[in-house]
């Protein structure tokens, strides 16, 4: 029997259905801390017509600029981006908001005859908007509070080899610091009685089949780009991050333990101002736990399939991407190109 493709699906959103373009193009540009990313992105904006949807856990959250790396008014005024200070730093967000928010602003920015740019290193919203979510159960704020007074008083060491125990698939791929994680992995045994890991093999809800068009940057010299992470983390430092966080503490009903203040570079100063950490302390720590955060980008990255591979080192790395591009996308898409 011949089945007829599907081109086209339809979705609510708001109070109107809005038909979706199958066959559009949605580019995703993905890549570790400090790869080039921002400055790749902005390059292909300035030759294709793309608007950009951030794939960042961090960048959603309003006055988190310094530690963020949020681009400059000037870039964001001149280039359109969506998903950038959409909260507040008491504020949670989760990857089945992101697919709702990333599917809305595709749908908006194909109906503008555009195309869609995600791009950003937070590899959990990539995955959960190619291949679905996980049937895992929401948030549960009581069992949260459980389990973090069990921590307080044993440490997330100790509740990361109780994860082991019940669930070591999980716990292999966490380190004993990641709490938030952690958290999310007991929490989801807590409630549901089995492991996550069991959980998320038995299937994933469904998601809207767009046509990406997948772009990785990896460096093919780790040190280099630790240098870079190096660099860059002191130049937060100099920008005034300490400052920034310091404003947050005394303007939101913030703790250590929202999400907002677990992103990386947060967490050190939050220890730093609460006099755990000394400068060189800070610093050692910002660092560490940055490149902590590439590699597991890089390893999620590994996993990646259907993607285009590029070395983020390369000094043609624009030019490279942007002859990808070229041959990608279809004529007619490519006639919407800025002049």
């Amino acid at each position: 029997m011949n089945v007829p493709a599907i081109t086209s699906i339809a979705f609510p959103v708001g109070d109107s259905t809005n038909q979706v373009d199958l066959q559009a193009p949605v580019i995703l540009l993905a890549g570790p801390t400090a790869s080039g990313k921002s400055a790749l992105a902005a390059h292909l904006c300035a030759r294709f017509s793309c608007e950009i949807v951030s794939v960042d856990s961090a960048q959603i959250y309003r006055h988190m600029n310094v530690g963020t790396a949020k681009l400059g008014a000037d870039t964001l005024a001149r280039i359109p981006h969506h998903l950038i200070d959409i909260i507040e730093p008491t504020e949670r967000y989760s990857a089945a908001r992101f697919c709702t928010d990333a599917n809305l602003a595709i749908a908006q920015i194909h109906r503008r005859g555009r195309i869609p740019l995600l791009t950003g290193g937070t590899m959990l919203y990539f995955k959960a908007l190619r291949e679905g979510l996980s049937m895992l159960p929401e948030a549960d704020a009581d069992t949260r509070a459980m389990l973090d007074e069990m921590a307080a008083q044993s440490g997330w060491p100790a509740m990361h080899e109780n994860l082991r125990r019940i669930d070591p698939e999980t716990a292999d791929r966490l380190e004993p610091g990641d709490a938030q994680r952690i958290q999310r992995a007991l929490e989801v045994h807590h409630l549901t009685g089995q492991s996550m890991s069991s959980l998320i093999g038995k299937g994933r809800a469904s998601t809207v089949p767009h046509r990406y068009i997948a772009i990785a940057i990896e460096p093919s010299q780790r040190s280099v780009l630790h240098a870079r992470v190096a660099a860059r983390f002191n130049a937060m430092l100099e920008l005034g991050l300490i400052a920034e966080v310091r404003s947050l503490r005394e303007n939101f009903a913030l703790t250590a333990a929202h999400p907002s203040m677990r992103c990386v570079g947060y967490r050190q100063v939050w220890q730093h101002l609460d006099g755990e950490l000394d400068a060189d302390s800070l610093r050692e720590r910002g660092v560490a736990a940055t490149r902590q955060l590439v590699k597991r980008q890089l390893t999620w990255l590994r996993a990646w399939t259907d993607v285009q591979r590029f070395d983020c080192l390369n000094d043609d790395l624009h030019v490279r991407v942007e002859d990808f591009l070229t041959g990608a996308l279809a004529p007619a898409e490519l006639d919407f190109r800025p002049t």
